[in-house]
């Protein structure tokens, strides 16, 4: 077999990989709590004492703060699990293979989206 039309990468290139989303997967762990813990955390702009139209304003923008930390939140969960599926696939050996050619996905586009499952051919195909 070829070595430049290899179908799956080296063990030691799915452990620089690995490493990859590790820390990924820890800073979007740390954010995702930070996310949550602001979520739970009151109305901290400390404005009780504020007079009562100041304080409808306030409601509205407290909620739309709310619905914005909550989509965050929702999408840093979805990174999360598309993080963890990639480890997955590395376990299995399957990690950076597009799964719409079945060619290997370019190392840059991995380190840069390190979850993705197509390559940049495929993905300019959906298009």
């Amino acid at each position: 077999m070829e070595n430049n039309e290899k179908t799956r990468y080296s063990d030691s290139e799915l452990q620089e990989f690995k490493d990859i989303i590790l820390e990924k997967l820890r800073i979007a762990r740390e954010e995702l709590t930070s996310l949550t813990q602001s979520l739970s955390s009151p109305n901290s702009n400390g404005t009780d004492d504020t007079a009562g139209t100041f304080k409808t304003l306030e409601d509205g923008s407290a909620t739309l703060e709310k619905e914005q930390t909550n989509q965050l939140a929702a999408r840093q969960k979805k990174f999360i699990e598309n993080l963890e599926a990639a480890l997955v696939r590395i376990e299995n050996k399957t990690y950076g293979v597009c799964r719409e050619t079945g060619k290997l996905i370019q190392k840059e586009r991995l380190r840069a989206v390190p979850h993705t499952t197509l390559s940049m051919e495929a993905k300019l195909k959906q298009y």
